[in-house]
């Protein structure tokens, strides 16, 4: 593939503590020249698949850090036509999950800013290290374009004071930066606003919900184009029940782990992040599988499955009263945009309040924006397939442009 074909591409790069997700996409005309995902990155069995031109290939290898696996990925590229080397990349996009109360846009990466975004990674120890690892490789690799972080708290930083704040001693919040940020900003932001085109309505005239249910899930209310409340909060344990989250506890239940069952910070943090959710409900956080369990009649996995809707629709009805009229209610990422049975029972028996899903539209199976609400419910009930990708790609290239043209 000639230079011309990808210039002015932008590479995304989202690093997590053992894996890196990549995307090579034209923010114009949304083309994906090419993407994948590593992952085990550190031990010798570590994984890569790698697709480009209709050919979809996986390879294990031993790949000690993330800065081999960038170059791994670079050799990939160049086998498939492409040396991102001299393709005309304009930038390289990086998801960064935390942003502080330093960035809230996206961000021209300098040895300054990497300096801040290491002071602030204690506000996200499990995140902002590793994005960090993936900076430092792309630009150890592709020292002549220019880096740009995207922040996951950037869309919610202006969050209405009522909402951001917790109700803590003021003094100790703001000595350590304690409020709510809220997560995956870059897809409310991206999905809300497709959403509004989808309806052919402006973007700051609509009164939204959106649904971001992944493995993390998070739920968002926005009101004339700006949220005015999420459920992630200073960290992305905050919120609805997820894969492997817990979402919203009593925070004395902390403390009894700490003092009664002398589990340590490090154990509860594990406990709460990573062992709990559905995981720790019913020893499944894959929707499919405890989709599968339930029709088998499990209980523990139609426990988990009750408990997840119920704190599901706890947040829809918070945000219908916050919002006051609702034009949309938007379900987007892995399991809002595939489970047909999450969102028939999260917005089930609301007719009441003009909700009405149609059951055939919902039962479709379709990788377009579609809507899934009947021609007379009131408000619009919509599936938007997100696109983190495309709009990292998009926000990285307008900073570039407007250094240039600066």
């Amino acid at each position: 593939m000639s230079a011309a074909a990808t210039a002015g591409a932008v590479l995304v790069l989202n690093a997590g503590s053992s894996s890196l997700k990549y995307q090579l996409v034209q923010p114009d005309t949304e083309e994906v020249f090419a993407e994948g995902i590593a992952e085990r990155i550190g031990d010798h069995d570590a994984s890569i698949t790698h697709e480009q031109a209709g050919s979809k290939t996986t390879e294990i290898r031993a790949m000690p850090d993330h800065l081999a696996a960038v170059e791994f990925m670079m050799g990939l590229f160049a086998e498939g036509g492409i040396d991102l080397g001299t393709a005309g990349l304009s930038a390289v996009g990086h998801r960064v999950v935390h942003g502080g109360r330093t960035f809230y846009e996206p961000t021209l990466i300098t040895p300054e800013v990497i300096s801040e975004i290491t002071r602030i990674s204690s506000l996200a120890p499990l995140h902002n290290p590793a994005n960090l690892i993936g900076i430092a490789a792309a630009r150890e690799l592709l020292p002549d374009v220019p880096s740009v972080g995207v922040f996951d708290t950037a869309f919610f930083h202006a969050l209405p004071d009522a909402a951001a704040t917790y109700a803590i001693d003021r003094g100790v919040a703001d000595l350590h930066a304690i409020r709510r940020y809220g997560f995956h900003g870059t897809s409310h932001e991206y999905v809300s606003g497709q959403a509004a085109e989808f309806l052919g309505r402006p973007y700051d005239d609509l009164h939204q919900i959106v649904l971001h249910l992944g493995n993390g899930a998070s739920a968002s209310a926005i009101s004339d184009g700006a949220p005015i409340d999420t459920s992630m909060g200073m960290t992305p344990l905050e919120g609805l029940v997820m894969g492997t989250r817990s979402g919203d506890l009593d925070p004395g239940i902390v403390l009894h782990l700490n003092r009664v069952v002398h589990l340590g910070v490090d154990q509860i943090d594990t406990l709460l992040n990573k062992q709990s959710g559905l995981k720790g409900l019913c020893g499944e956080n894959d929707f499919r599988t405890i989709t599968e369990k339930m029709d088998a009649g499990d209980e523990s996995a139609r426990r988990a499955y009750d408990i997840y809707i119920n704190r599901l629709r706890k947040y829809i009805g918070a945000y219908m009263i916050q919002l006051g009229r609702v034009d949309a209610i938007t379900f987007t990422a892995g399991v809002g945009e595939n489970a047909a049975s999450v969102r028939a029972d999260a917005l089930a028996d609301l007719e009441m309040y003009g909700i009405r899903i149609d059951a055939e539209r919902n039962a479709l199976r379709s990788r377009e924006p579609r809507r899934i609400s009947t021609a007379d419910s009131a408000i619009d009930v919509l599936v938007i397939p997100t696109n983190e990708e495309l709009a990292i790609a998009r926000q990285a290239a307008e900073v570039v442009g407007s250094s240039s043209a600066g």
